[in-house]
């Protein structure tokens, strides 16, 4: 990408439960307009992760900085798109995407030109008086990210989002998320415990370990896109990250 510096710095992340420890003094940078993957075994702390930077869930110690300042959510501009679908029910698509430039209390102006600009990014303008229930499962998630990017998020984070797809559907959906990234420099942190989505999608994987949670390995992904995946560039890579992960 075009800008090198860092846009998220993760300095000595720790966050405990009680007795329990969940993540273990994890240090990593981000940089702009960067598409990070993290991997790691079921339950070792990746959706604690994004809820610790997200502000969801207060860290233990250590810090967290956007932009050179401590994450502060009435001044950094997140989104975080979560497993399940989180489309209001009572809203349209188009309302549904308007949801967040409302709480923000932009304009009425400014809000009618994101939503038209997002509705047409994920191909829904067609359906923008369609409610949750009329949707298929990838409209449903494209109003989510539609959503996400109307705000034009400095920061996106994305926590398994195409976990309970079928495979025709994931990988359609892997597309056009790429192609948004590269559309408009978002920076994005993808959870995901598919090693292949991980491969075809981010520049950087990072590999946790088991709880308590460590970065085991850091591995750059220099692959062209468009990604294949039956390449043996892809396998290669692919073994190595699965390798990583399966002698626990």
């Amino acid at each position: 990408m075009a800008e090198e510096k860092n846009k998220l710095i993760v300095s000595n992340l720790t966050k405990r439960f009680g007795d329990l420890l969940v993540l273990n003094d994890i240090s990593f940078n981000v940089k702009q307009n960067e598409f990070l993957s993290i991997v790691g075994p079921t339950g070792c702390g990746k959706t604690t992760f994004l809820n610790s930077i997200s502000k969801l869930y207060d860290i233990t110690s250590g810090e967290i900085l956007l932009n050179n300042e401590p994450v502060d959510l009435k001044k950094h501009n997140l989104a975080y798109i979560f497993q399940e679908y989180s489309n209001m029910p009572w809203l349209t698509v188009e309302q549904n995407i308007a949801f967040g430039l409302k709480i923000k209390n932009k304009g009425k102006e400014y809000i009618a030109q994101q939503v038209e600009w997002a509705l047409d990014l994920v191909g829904l303008t067609k359906y923008r008086n369609y409610y949750p229930d009329q949707l298929s499962a990838s409209m449903l998630q494209r109003a989510v990210i539609a959503r996400a990017f109307a705000v034009e998020p400095e920061l996106l984070l994305m926590d398994e989002p195409y976990g309970q797809l079928d495979i025709e559907l994931r990988f359609k959906l892997e597309d056009e998320l790429v192609r948004l990234w590269e559309k408009t420099n978002t920076t994005i942190i993808f959870i995901t415990h598919n090693i292949e989505e991980a491969v075809y999608m981010s520049e950087r994987i990072l590999v946790l370990s088991n709880k308590p949670t460590e970065i085991k390995a850091e591995i750059k992904n220099g692959l062209p896109r468009p990604r294949d995946i039956a390449h043996p560039d892809f396998i290669e890579l692919r073994n190595k990250v699965t390798d990583l992960i399966k002698w626990w």
